[in-house]
């Protein structure tokens, strides 16, 4: 006989608990707490015997990859599609997940065929979207579905090299009794997708909405679930987009892609520091280039920074694509080693083109950048700054130099300012870029302003 089994989890973290509770004692979320009813059969069924492989028994031929026909993407992914992988693909509503994943189909380097399944909008709203951005080819085949058991037969029965969900949240099963994404309905759903792509050997990319936080909506759960997650990214009103993995079971997680939103489609953009360094105003005081390494790939970025006096009892501090806490520390580090009256001024650092600084390598730039604003010198414009700052005000050495200096020879810079203990490392550029190594905050100030 059937039996009932009710229980309720959190809806941001997954947590699961017998009794209803406002708060959630592992994520503190409050009022996220979903009731689960969950059927379990009681009839004893024999159980099937596990088949067991020795390593060098695995045919590795059959998890072989496919590229995407997107240098961005592959790079992302770790060199391509994996056969029969499960991919998660979040954004923020209007960013281009599906652009992209409709791009993916028309440039997906196979011959078999590939399905394009949406359940949030109508076959003909779908065609119109695939006209917009050229896709032709005949073997990809779209369809407007919300039933995950039809989508499953269908990923088992024609065996697709690619599959698209979008997305998990508007997806259900007829087999559940709630609606569709509840927590319930979306665990459930992933894991019979999972299933029928491991099974057919499908590589399945399924879009999933994102909260207000810009965490996947669903349980924690569904990124467990999947072997890659990814995220698409952009500031509002901006035409450039980053393809950030977040997780990846057969690649690397610091690398990422760039892209750029047009009429046709995201295009991809293949030297992102031209792009990202295009339009600076070299001319004004606060603004710093550093190169920031995100993988194998290093990036130009600026740095800019407004220090003004302040208004209020309080002083504002503001940071866009840096942490700000990190900001609070370094402004109180030049306080006490430059003599700097930072106290009763304002500070707004950012960072152009939306991008987020995840290391320390910042640090100095950053410094520089507020030092620049509030003397109102401008620094070196042919001059990058590289370097990670301690609270006592000394400059501590940083990971990928080679890489760095590298980027800023071919992009034309003149000089590098870097930890002391680093210079000895790229001895080999000292014919090509000026090199110079600072120890503490205010030698890095005086040689990286103008006089």
């Amino acid at each position: 006989m059937a039996k009932n089994n009710n229980y309720f989890v959190c809806t941001s973290c997954g947590y699961e608990t017998v009794k209803w509770m406002g708060k959630c004692p592992t994520c503190q979320e409050w009022n996220t707490f979903e009731e689960v009813t969950e059927v379990k059969n009681a009839k004893t069924e024999k159980v099937r015997e596990m088949k067991l492989d020795a390593v060098e028994d695995i045919n590795y031929s059959e998890s072989s990859r496919i590229s995407s026909g997107l240098l961005e993407m592959d790079r992302v992914l770790g060199g391509g599609i994996v056969s029969g992988s499960v991919i998660l693909v979040g954004g923020d509503p209007g960013i281009g997940k599906s652009t992209i994943l409709l791009q993916l189909c028309q440039y997906a380097k196979t011959e078999s065929s590939i399905l394009y399944i949406s359940a949030e909008e109508s076959i003909s709203q779908l065609g119109l979207r695939a006209k917009r951005i050229g896709l032709k080819r005949k073997n990809v085949k779209l369809a407007s579905e919300t039933d995950t058991e039809v989508i499953c037969q269908a990923i088992t029965n024609n065996k697709p090299a690619v599959a698209v969900v979008d997305s998990i949240q508007t997806v259900y099963s007829s087999q559940i009794a709630s609606i569709a994404g509840s927590v319930n309905q979306i665990k459930n759903s992933t894991l019979m997708l999972v299933n029928a792509a491991k099974q057919s050997g499908t590589s399945l990319f399924i879009v999933g909405h994102v909260t207000k936080e810009g965490n996947i909506a669903g349980p924690k759960l569904l990124e467990h679930m999947v072997d890659t997650v990814l995220y698409f990214e952009g500031e509002s009103g901006s035409s450039f987009r980053i393809l950030r993995s977040v997780k990846n079971r057969f690649g690397s997680t610091n690398e990422i892609g760039v892209f750029e939103m047009s009429q046709t489609g995201l295009s991809q953009v293949i030297n992102p520091s031209a792009f990202m360094l295009e339009g600076r105003n070299i001319n004004a005081p606060g603004t710093v280039v550093l190169p920031l390494l995100e993988g194998s790939r290093t990036l130009m970025v600026e740095i800019q920074a407004l220090v003004c006096p302040t208004n209020f009892t309080m002083p504002r501090r503001m940071a866009s694509g840096i942490d700000q806490y990190r900001i609070n520390m370094l402004m109180a580090v030049m306080e006490k080693n430059t003599g700097m009256k930072l106290y009763n001024h304002d500070a707004y650092i950012n960072v152009a083109g939306g991008i987020k600084i995840n290391e320390t390598a910042c640090d100095l730039a950053a410094v520089v950048a507020i030092a620049s604003s509030y003397k109102g010198k401008k620094a070196d414009n042919e001059c990058v700054i590289i370097g990670e700052v301690g609270l006592t005000g000394e400059i501590r050495s940083v990971n990928g130099m080679d890489k760095r200096i590298n980027e800023a020879v071919k992009m034309g810079y003149k000089r590098a300012v870097i930890p002391k203990v680093n210079v000895k490392s790229v001895n080999n550029f000292k014919d090509q870029i000026d090199i110079i190594g600072v120890s503490d905050v205010a030698h890095a100030i005086e040689v990286s302003l103008q006089k």
